[in-house]
């Protein structure tokens, strides 16, 4: 939020509006005058512990600019429009530029308070000349950064393959982004005209640097409780209570399972009603029988697919462990490829990364899954962290318990995958590559977070030289990492034998990026060369590029396949590398990404 402070707050004289514009009287600036005409007069000296206050009949306005506030409006206005990873539309753009805008005010107060602060003196009136200047600039930058935007955008869309443009959306964007602008400036002048009621009341009783600390604590601490008390825990709480209704239904066409193979089938241990409505999709559809066997070209059996909702057991564990019983009772650990996933959101397990997993297996396979939340995947990206990591945990822990049982030459291939959220429920049953190579024989994360434990370990501690986009760990001999992985998967020429662990992620993807160290540090990957579907001319700014990369994560999957965070057709040749099922041709793989892609 913009603070506007243009002077030491509180205890500062009618006079600090002295450098503004009333914004509803520009035509009364004058030289000898300050824009909005309010008289400059030198500071009367308040009694001691006392708080001045403005002149009687003469209330603080509320619509009007400081010049250096508008000066770091404009220039952070303008910057919003750089490129960042994702296309944006023109009302995104209008946000951006917005907040971003505003931000850039409250920078602009705040500095010049600070220069006011160090030259010892306080607020003086700008000259017209100076006010003349700024009106000239503005229209010039605004009308130069707002073409090189959509030359910028344009340069994106291609290199995507993205053809929506809306021409009535762009125009929008201007006015979308003065409401923005003058929404968020408005917020920050109530929460400073909060703080200098309550100072001034704090002042009756406690001494005025006191009352000024005091004051500023109550408000910061009143907003902190409102932003994440009652606005966003309520939101949490009627979007939870929304999708909670939604889980008890079923999808149009899908049917409860014939098969003992499925949860929720004949003699199943996890009644049909509990899975929820993602799990009833999970268990509902899939490949059948006939289409793996066409793929393949040999017999195929039926996989088995066994989930555990909200509703089926109290907690994680009680559900982890009724999830395996029933993997049990379908005879899931006779298979030759079990897989544990873990969920996304609401319990989501992305249909493409399942069906190429039963694909490649011949069908000879077995998955399971565990549902945690009710919320979408977005929502619980920010509020149900600890829920995916106690679901991955307990799922994978309850897996392995009975797998361990079983003599070795009797055991499933026990593989790990998850995508976005899940990658880091399932990491979190690890404590590093060597847990992941001792405890399965295979892991593949797809569009993991940036805030992902091991993912974070693996990149930071990379090999010396190779980029943080496509990174390099160990000589790749456990993990490895891959923008393309039909193409080889670095490093090349070095063995990779034994568990492979192999993180996918596309470099135009905000999820895998997007951190709160965007605010003041400079990542790696952006000084590096930008990935193959990552505009050139993108680079870091203080505050502008998280806020930019904040606006691409609701459209991550907005953009077509394999770019964003929209993973389907990778996730053939990531199992393929993992798995390295025999007799498997190049032309069969191209086959598949086809089918998987719902090309075929």
């Amino acid at each position: 939020m913009a603070h506007d402070m243009t002077g030491p707050p509180v205890d500062s004289s009618p006079g600090e509006q002295a450098g503004v514009v009333d914004l509803g009287a520009a035509d009364q600036v004058r030289t000898d005058q300050p824009p909005g005409g309010v008289d400059v007069a030198p500071p009367v000296a308040a009694p001691e512990g006392t708080l001045p206050t403005p002149e009687p009949g003469k209330p603080r306005k509320l619509l009007y600019a400081t010049l250096p506030g508008s000066w770091g409006a404009l220039i952070a206005g303008c910057l919003s429009f750089t490129p960042s990873l994702l296309p944006r539309g023109g009302i995104v753009q209008g946000l951006i530029w917005g907040i971003t805008a505003a931000i850039g005010y409250g920078l602009g107060v705040l500095a010049a308070w600070i220069w006011r602060a160090f030259a010892g003196r306080g607020p003086r009136p700008p000259r017209h000349r100076s006010w003349l200047i700024f009106f000239i600039s503005a229209p010039v930058l605004i009308v130069v950064s707002f073409g090189l935007g959509q030359y910028w955008q344009h340069e994106i869309r291609k290199l995507m393959g993205v053809t929506d443009y809306s021409i009535p959306y762009v125009i929008a964007s201007p006015f979308v982004a003065a409401a923005a602008f003058c929404l968020f400036l408005l917020i920050g002048r109530a929460l400073r005209g909060l703080y200098r009621w309550v100072a001034q009341l704090l002042n009756r009783w406690i001494g005025r640097s006191a009352a000024k600390a005091v004051g500023w604590t109550l408000v910061v601490g009143l907003a902190y409780l409102v932003i994440s008390g009652l606005l966003l825990q309520g939101f949490v709480n009627v979007m939870n209570s929304a999708y909670s209704l939604r889980d008890t239904k079923t999808a149009e066409g899908i049917q409860q399972p014939t098969t003992s193979l499925r949860s929720g089938g004949p003699g199943s241990l996890i009644p049909w009603d509990t899975l929820g409505w993602q799990g009833r999709n999970f268990v509902g559809k899939g490949p059948a029988v006939s289409d793996i066997e066409k793929f393949t070209g040999q017999p195929a059996m039926e996989p088995i697919r066994i989930y555990s909702g909200l509703a089926s057991a109290p907690d994680a564990t009680s559900r982890a462990a009724l999830a395996v019983r029933d993997l049990q009772r379908a005879g899931g650990f006779d298979r030759k490829y079990l897989l544990v996933v873990t969920t996304t959101g609401s319990g989501w397990v992305d249909p493409a990364l399942v069906d190429t997993f039963e694909y490649l297996s011949g069908g000879d396979a077995a998955t399971v899954a565990l549902q945690y939340s009710y919320l979408p995947s977005w929502i619980s990206y920010l509020v149900d962290q600890s829920k995916a990591r106690e679901a991955g945990v307990a799922l994978f822990d309850a897996v392995y318990g009975a797998w361990s049982k079983l003599p070795q030459d009797q055991r499933p291939k026990l593989l790990v995958a998850g995508e976005s959220l899940g990658s880091f429920g399932g990491e979190a049953a690890f404590t590093g590559e060597n847990s992941m190579a001792n405890l399965t024989n295979g892991a593949l994360f797809a569009g993991a977070p940036n805030f992902n434990t091991l993912f974070r370990q693996f990149t930071d501690h990379r090999d010396p030289g190779s980029p943080e986009v496509q990174p390099v760990y160990q000589d790749g001999q456990i993990v490895r990492f891959a923008n393309d992985p039909t193409t080889d998967i670095p490093p090349n020429g070095q063995p990779w034998e034994g568990t492979r662990v192999l993180y996918m992620l596309h470099p135009s993807d905000p999820i895998v990026w997007w951190s709160p160290h965007l605010i003041f540090s400079k990542p790696d990957w952006i000084s590096e060369p930008p990935g193959s579907d990552v505009l050139g001319g993108m680079f870091w700014m203080p505050f502008v590029t998280f806020w930019q990369v904040t606006a691409d994560l609701p459209f991550a999957t907005g953009v077509p396949a394999g770019h964003g965070h929209k993973y389907i057709s990778e996730y053939v040749d990531g199992f393929n590398a993992i798995m390295q099922p025999a007799g498997i041709t190049s032309e069969e793989l191209a086959s598949l990404r086809k089918i998987i892609a719902g090309d075929d």
